[in-house]
């Protein structure tokens, strides 16, 4: 081994409703499926103010039983670009999430042609990270 990362948790699925309500309003909920390295499976679902909302939910509501860390984490910046603009929508675009825990703070990216697929990206990298420094600092 070369001191590479080994992943906390896995993603084993997740599906992402958008619907129009009757009043007009578009409601988003994301139902997520992970699993922790001893095997132990979280299947889940939460609502948000948008995808990305539901998403970060979601994987908050279903990782927060394994890693307590989670709960001291709130996402302080969401930022979308486009990397090459001749494609229009079906560009490829890099995602960069800021993350706080309140004492430190950090900037994971996702990269995909599809916006919530790169979020999503952002988000679990996010989370990895927040449970790798609580790991770490247990450690030293």
């Amino acid at each position: 081994m070369r001191g590479e990362l080994r992943p906390a948790f896995r993603l084993d699925g997740f599906r992402l409703f958008i619907d129009a309500g009757a009043g007009g309003g578009i409601t988003s909920e994301a139902s997520i499926k992970v699993s922790d390295l001893r095997g132990e499976t979280e299947h889940t679902a939460a609502d948000g103010h948008g995808p990305v909302d539901a998403l970060n939910n979601a994987i908050r509501k279903a990782l927060s039983r394994f890693f307590p860390v989670i709960d001291s984490m709130k996402l302080t910046d969401y930022k979308v670009r486009v990397l090459d603009a001749k494609a229009a929508t079906a560009s490829t675009v890099r995602v960069l999430i800021t993350t706080s825990d309140g004492v430190r703070s950090w900037t994971t990216v996702g990269v995909s042609e599809n916006v919530i697929e790169a979020s999503l990206y952002a988000l679990l990298d996010s989370v990895e990270y927040a449970v790798y420094k609580e790991k770490e600092g247990r450690t030293k």
